[in-house]
């Protein structure tokens, strides 16, 4: 095992992790369809993510104007199944991440996957790509129950809880990935390559990578200026 100064790292899904931008985009079209509305445009699926598939929704219900709140949950409902009966036909890890994961468990770090998606969908498209070994534990928007997703800290409090405590951090690519990781008190790497709401360097991250082979070093630096918190 390779000495490494932290224990445990969370990671976001979706544009961190994963690109799943089509996959997702192909979800929402369907519940637009069943809304009489135009599809999005390929090339703009990436600005309704984030936040979970409900404020994606209504980021894409937008432009077309509100919809009752009955029909709203019927279109959500419909969105959810057609991504759960389709939910790694495009996605995959971004480049390097196999071998980031299997650096990082080479060196005994516990993993686990942080996400709002809701639990049951992150469940199974990591199991469903053959990733499910890497992680300790894989916690959604909703695992906690109502207001307790990004950017409130309790997910990553859940994260290091389950992970038996000690020196943690967390990967991600939005302003919702960085506020949850300052409120928990935990140092946070953003990803330039992800589904940024605003440019990398603007998170408020403590440090930004722009390929997966830059984590370790990236995450040893932090370390080594006194970013790393323990429990």
């Amino acid at each position: 095992m390779i000495d490494f100064p932290y224990q445990i790292i969370g990671f976001d899904l979706d544009g961190t992790l994963l690109d799943t931008h089509r996959d997702l985009g192909a979800a929402v079209n369907h519940a637009l369809a069943l809304a009489g509305r135009p599809p999005v445009p390929p090339e703009l699926v990436r600005d309704l993510i984030g936040g979970g598939a409900r404020r994606m929704l209504e980021r894409a219900l937008q432009a077309g104007g509100p919809v009752a709140d009955q029909q709203f949950d019927r279109l959500f409902l419909g969105l959810l199944d057609y991504y759960e009966a389709h939910i790694a036909i495009h996605t995959r890890l971004l480049p390097g991440g196999k071998a980031m994961l299997a650096d990082l468990s080479a060196r005994g770090v516990r993993m686990a996957v942080v996400t709002n998606k809701l639990e049951r969908l992150a469940v199974r498209l990591i199991d469903v790509l053959g990733l499910s070994d890497y992680f300790f534990a894989i916690i959604g928007g909703d695992t906690l129950g109502p207001g307790r997703s990004k950017p409130a800290p309790d997910l990553l409090d859940e994260m290091v809880a389950r992970g038996g405590g000690g020196c943690a951090a967390y990967v991600g690519d939005s302003t919702l990935d960085t506020l949850a990781a300052r409120a928990a008190g935990l140092p946070c790497i953003a990803v330039s390559f992800g589904f940024n709401d605003r440019p990398a360097a603007e998170l408020g991250a403590d440090a930004v990578i722009d390929h997966f082979d830059q984590l370790v070093p990236a995450l040893t630096r932090l370390a080594k200026a006194d970013h790393t918190i323990c429990r």
